[in-house]
């Protein structure tokens, strides 16, 4: 039977022996049924004043232990996002804080490290080959409450957005783009589409850097597009090779046009000068001609003789007078450089004017007799 059912007097917990419902207990006969049941002796003001005091007691540990569990530590490369009762409630730098435990939640991330999530798989391209191509995406965490609350998992989102978009350019490039040359402008289109696919999500999330893998075509064809690959790298390696050997070669050709450009420079000067010179010679030689025609004449006559005859070894002599003429053979001394001490020993020979005129102007320079000599000894 419960105790507050009509007839039970006997079981009313509150201790109304009476049977009469008097309303609630006070406080004080609460305490005192406590102390009874942990030792106390339920009676007096020794009672009373041991049961406040134990719960006081308790009171006082439970909200030193709730302060101290209220402390906290955020690292310098995270940043805490404070929740109280569930809502936003602002972000928390690094260092020690405080928090009030069962009100505040403090979810720390960190935001300077770099992540990457990859991505892979094999992806038909726009001229309908298959090939498997390799990313791997670096990102940083910008804004901390939005990568843990805009989305169930922001990682997760992440790599959906990346296989999506990776997927999209591959399928609107080719294959040997893609193998070869267009690796980088993929790189790029890839990253552009990613951000795109992002932006409407707000992850918190900036993409540091898009890393496109070498790819690879299927095994059936992978030895010829090595071939193919391999004649393209050759290719540029020989345009790079043209390229410097064209950057040595310029500055000499251009230097050697300089050269050639300086010299005909000078050579024209030159030629310029000395036809001024030469018709300020002749302005000054004029007046001399019109004043004494027939010796300007001859001495100009002698003058490119003497010019003309410099260079020859020749000598000529006039035998048309009578007389003796001394003779000495200058230019054999010049040839003859070992016999000089002897030619200049001999005495000077007087000889007839006719004789050394048919003998000296006859014989030629080399020792050899004349043709008229040769006649001669021959009719002789």
């Amino acid at each position: 039977m419960a105790w507050n059912e009509p007839g039970n007097k006997g079981n009313d917990p509150w201790g109304n022996k009476g049977g009469n419902d008097k309303g609630p207990p006070d406080l004080d006969e609460v305490f005192r049924n406590l102390s009874k049941r942990f030792g106390g002796k339920g009676n007096g003001s020794s009672g009373q004043s041991f049961s406040s005091f134990s719960l006081i007691t308790i009171l006082a540990v439970a909200v030193v232990v709730w302060g101290l569990s209220g402390f906290y530590t955020i690292k310098e490369a995270e940043r805490g996002v404070a929740l109280r009762f569930g809502q936003h409630n602002g972000e928390i730098g690094p260092g020690l804080h405080w928090k009030a435990t069962f009100i505040d939640e403090i979810f720390p991330v960190d935001i300077q490290s770099v992540r990457s999530i990859p991505a892979s798989g094999s992806m038909l391209t726009s001229d309908e080959n298959v090939v498997k191509v390799e990313l791997d995406v670096q990102y940083r965490i910008l804004d901390a409450y939005s990568y843990l609350f805009s989305a169930v998992d922001a990682n997760a989102s992440l790599r959906e957005a990346t296989d999506s978009a990776l997927r999209y350019v591959i399928g609107h490039n080719k294959m040997d783009d893609i193998l070869t040359t267009g690796r980088d402008a993929i790189r790029r289109d890839t990253w552009k589409e990613l951000e795109r696919i992002l932006e409407p999500y707000k992850l918190g999330l900036a993409i540091v850097d898009v890393n496109f893998l070498p790819a690879r075509p299927p095994e059936e064809v992978k030895d010829a597009f090595d071939d193919a690959i391999s004649a393209q790298e050759d290719e540029q390696r020989f345009i790079r090779e043209a390229e410097a050997y064209a950057r040595e070669i310029e500055p000499k050709a251009r230097g050697e046009v300089e050269r050639m450009a300086q010299q005909a420079s000078a050579y024209k000067e030159r030629e310029v000068l000395e036809a001024r010179g030469k018709v300020a010679r002749f302005e000054l030689l004029l007046p001399e001609y019109q004043a004494a025609p027939d010796v300007t004449r001859k001495r100009l006559y002698l003058d490119t003789m003497q010019q003309v005859m410099t260079d020859t070894n020749k000598v000529l002599i006039d035998a048309k007078n009578n007389g003796n003429l001394m003779y000495l053979p200058l230019d054999k001394l010049i040839q003859q450089k070992p016999a000089t001490t002897e030619l200049e020993a001999t005495p000077q020979q007087n000889v007839n004017s006719s004789s050394v005129s048919t003998t000296r102007a006859n014989e030629p320079l080399s020792g050899r007799p004349s043709r008229d000599d040769r006649t001669r000894q021959g009719r002789e």
